[in-house]
């Protein structure tokens, strides 16, 4: 069983810069991609972005493109987001993700994903 630790949330102020990490345990091996999703209140779960993990394609949402940057580490079994440029809007609880499924053109879509971090918050001040 894949387990998924995410940390790194704060308090920020608009334009300041935050990273995400979310370490993985257990079998590994198994893992094809990884994502960030964000919850909001009133809202649903968002796509944020998402990486595969051999060739490290890189996937984002509209809405952070040119503004977060996602990356791992393959000996630390480590994901991070790098979140710059931070906006109130971005304010969610961001929760990782991985999957185990060869489908790249589905990242975006919660269903893809297997296992589920616990999620941390992120609270952007303007």
């Amino acid at each position: 069983q894949v387990q998924l630790v995410e940390s790194g949330g704060g308090l920020v102020q608009a334009g300041d810069s935050l990273r995400l990490s979310c370490a993985a345990s257990g079998p590994r091996f198994s893992i094809v991609a990884m994502g960030w999703f964000r919850l909001a209140p009133g809202k649903e779960r968002e796509f944020v972005a998402a990486i595969t993990w051999s060739v490290p394609n890189t996937y984002y949402a509209d809405s952070v493109k040119g503004r977060f940057t996602i990356s791992r580490d393959n000996a630390k079994n480590t994901v991070y987001l790098q979140m710059n440029s931070l906006k109130p809007e971005d304010t969610a609880v961001y929760v990782c993700a991985a999957t185990s499924k060869n489908s790249p053109f589905f990242l975006k879509y919660p269903t893809t994903y297997d296992y589920w971090g616990q999620g941390t918050q992120v609270t952007v001040s303007s």
